[in-house]
């Protein structure tokens, strides 16, 4: 008998709530179809659902919100309609009908359409499965952020499953708590925004110098002061770091640029002009190995650099190798011909890169481990795409380190460097060395074009934009050493990097230029020079 009666009284607790809920939605809607007041009534009470409804109650209000934001909500006499591709439904209970006779738009005014922009992102916020949308919709909110309740941004955060949006709207919350009446959650806010010094925590904390606590609350005061303190101390190193880890980058590029034709001018003496070009058909090859991908796998597409690496030596060098064969061998007692020769060679590559592929920037696929980066401290975030540049610029480093230092191959190139007429005279085929350390230099060079895909433009002239910084590493650098190389790449392009933000980029290397000048003056083999090579 008690259970029964307790089964009874539940299903009419139930049903009492159920019409309740029904007419609460009944009200709402009734608001939105409405005067200016009553609707403004409906998109606060919207904006309240957002922040602390039920999932049901948001699912339900969002569609409402968007469709008056898009003129999509009529109003009859029995109520509300929503239009959509699917159909028109009622706004109450979801149930496909069409508006009636002399149905008519909600009275938006420009007041309201402010209120219902909020409401509709909040409950974007709360309610849309797709990432992107929410993180459009925080950026909506971020600009009102104090005027909002600050239960929104709790329960968003509390229920947010993407990390980096889950950041953002933590400090959302942080910079809408600083306004907040209560002293102690706004000391405890500037303090969790001094965790993460960056300039836009500094741009939030910097104006509380001008708040009237900050004269009359000493704790207050304290916190700000420490806040600024620290804020400022975490962006001086971010940016520290960030010159440091950009100048690496850079050096990494002039070092990937340089290498091969350290290998080319040390031994030969041929000054190769048509070196940038090689670095622009590296680039292309690798544009080409990804289309090759999209079409015949898909599913590799996204290792598509990692892929092109041997086609894109292979190929590079092989241009290389029919190069010096057929042109370069007949012109290295005659500098100056060689010099017009390479620079006819750059001129024939770059037209025919722009007959058949065009002049506007090849498309690449960004992949995933190029993708985005780990924010460090201050504003400086490690970049994928340039710790890629650096680390494929160490392995191959490596490997050419490794094929210098401990084949045949190496051990002749040196050999031929060091005394080409003594090398002949021992049994070294010197011709066939030219050849093999040409094809390697461009292999080299077209791997530079590879490691420059995810961060620079690639097109017909992206390859004069380091030829003469390329000279310039291995001049400075030492002729044919592969530490001078490295050293010089470092130096130039942490310099570079420096002067970059003060004077611009065309000062930047006009100053580099005439340092380097002032260099040579004093020690014109460089920094390493090679014992005994060919003068």
């Amino acid at each position: 008998m008690i259970r029964s009666l307790a089964l009874v009284l539940w299903v009419l607790v139930v049903a009492w709530c159920s019409t309740a809920y029904a007419m609460e939605r009944a009200d709402l809607i009734g608001k939105v179809c409405g005067d200016a007041a009553a609707m403004g009534e409906a998109g606060r009470a919207m904006i309240d659902i957002a922040a602390e409804g039920s999932p049901d109650d948001r699912a339900w209000a969002a569609p409402i919100a968007r469709s008056v934001m898009d003129r999509k909500l009529s109003c009859d006499a029995t109520g509300a309609v929503v239009a959509s591709a699917d159909g028109s439904v009622d706004a109450l209970t979801r149930a496909a009908r069409s508006a009636a006779d002399g149905s008519r738009l909600p009275l938006l005014s420009l007041k309201n359409r402010a209120v219902f922009e909020t409401a509709d992102a909040a409950l974007a916020l709360r309610s849309s499965p797709d990432p992107a949308r929410r993180a459009a919709a925080l950026r909506t909110l971020e600009r009102q952020a104090s005027n909002l309740p600050e239960q929104l941004f709790e329960t968003a955060g509390r229920d947010e499953s993407n990390p980096g949006l889950k950041a953002q709207i933590s400090a959302v919350a942080q910079g809408a708590a600083l306004n907040s009446p209560d002293m102690d959650k706004r000391i405890a806010a500037i303090g969790r925004i001094a965790s993460r010094p960056d300039r836009h925590a500094l741009a939030l904390v910097g104006p509380l110098t001008n708040d009237p606590a900050y004269g009359v609350n000493t704790d207050f005061r304290r916190a700000v002061d420490a806040a600024s303190a620290a804020i400022r101390r975490g962006i001086t190193i971010g940016d520290t770091l960030a010159t440091l880890y950009n100048g690496l980058s850079f050096a990494s590029i002039l070092f990937m640029a340089a290498i091969g034709l350290a290998v080319i001018f040390g031994l030969m003496g041929v000054i190769n002009l048509a070196q940038g070009e090689f670095i622009m058909l590296g680039g292309y090859i690798t544009w080409l190995v990804q289309e090759a991908l999209r079409l015949i796998a898909p599913g590799l597409l996204q290792w598509y650099l990692i892929i092109a690496i041997p086609v894109v030596f292979l190929v590079t060098a092989a241009i290389g190798i029919v190069l010096e064969a057929i042109l370069l061998r007949h012109l290295y007692r005659r500098p100056l011909m060689s010099l017009l020769a390479t620079w006819a060679v750059s001129l024939f590559l770059i037209n025919l890169v722009r007959v058949t592929f065009g002049t506007q920037n090849l498309q690449f696929v960004t992949p995933f481990y190029v993708t985005g980066g780990v924010p460090v401290i201050g504003d400086f975030i490690f970049t994928w795409n340039r710790m890629f540049a650096i680390a494929f610029a160490v392995v191959t480093l490596g490997l050419t380190w490794g094929l210098m230092r401990l084949t045949p191959l190496g051990l002749n190139i040196r050999a031929v460097t060091q005394n080409r007429t003594m090398a002949g005279c021992i049994g070294i085929a010197v011709r066939r060395v030219d050849m093999l350390a040409f094809g390697l230099g461009s292999g080299l060079a077209g791997l530079a074009g590879l490691a420059l895909a995810p961060i620079y433009s690639v097109n017909p002239q992206m390859g004069q934009n380091f030829v003469i910084d390329s000279f310039m590493v291995v001049v400075l650098g030492g002729v044919g050493t592969i530490a001078g190389t490295i050293v010089a790449a470092l130096g130039i392009g942490q310099i570079n990097v420096l002067i970059e933000p003060l004077w611009g980029a065309v000062a930047a290397k006009v100053i580099v230029l005439l340092m380097i000048i002032g260099f040579l003056q004093w020690r014109p083999e460089g920094l390493f020079a090679i014992k005994g090579r060919r003068k």
